[in-house]
């Protein structure tokens, strides 16, 4: 496995993480210098917490799925999963689950860009902009890492040696 897919994968697997704990603090009422309005409206800390802490942990489990595409585990199905364990994971269901993944991704952070630089409609002071800015920031490299990281696993696990 050549050393900049690994790095790649791994990348693309922690772009989410400062965004997750950003959210994640929002959930338990730390100030990330919004306005008081902007926790009110996501009902954090309260219910609107569990969105927020469910929204991180989904994020997190699709970054870390990256790590598959350069792991044994994304060839070969691992021995916890019922009824799959050992089988070869399909290489057409990985790169396109993957590729669409990469291309979601990097239209997300296209429009995270976009949003952040034409209006910020959110009542924040001015490091809490730039916090927010800082922490989405990584997510613009997840779908070109993710992306890269897919061809090179769907040209792996397809090239046939010519004798």
């Amino acid at each position: 496995m050549p050393r900049w897919a690994r790095l790649a994968a791994t990348g693309a697997a922690l772009t989410n993480v400062p965004s997750a704990l950003w959210r994640v603090a929002i959930a338990v009422g730390v100030p990330v210098g919004l306005a008081q309005s902007e926790y009110d409206q996501m009902h954090a800390p309260g219910w609107g917490s569990y969105y927020l802490v469910g929204l991180s942990l989904v994020s997190e489990f699709f970054g870390f799925l990256a790590l598959g595409l350069v792991r044994s585990w994304g060839e070969t199905w691992p021995r916890w999963i019922p009824y799959l364990r050992g089988r070869r994971v399909p290489v057409m269901v990985a790169t396109t689950l993957a590729g669409l993944g990469a291309l979601a991704t990097t239209v997300f952070g296209a429009l995270f860009v976009h949003t952040s630089i034409n209006a910020a409609d959110m009542a924040a002071s001015a490091w809490g902009t730039w916090l927010l800015n800082i922490v989405y920031a990584p997510l613009l490299l997840w779908g070109p890492l993710l992306g890269a990281v897919t061809v090179h696993y769907y040209r792996r696990r397809t090239y046939v040696v010519q004798g």
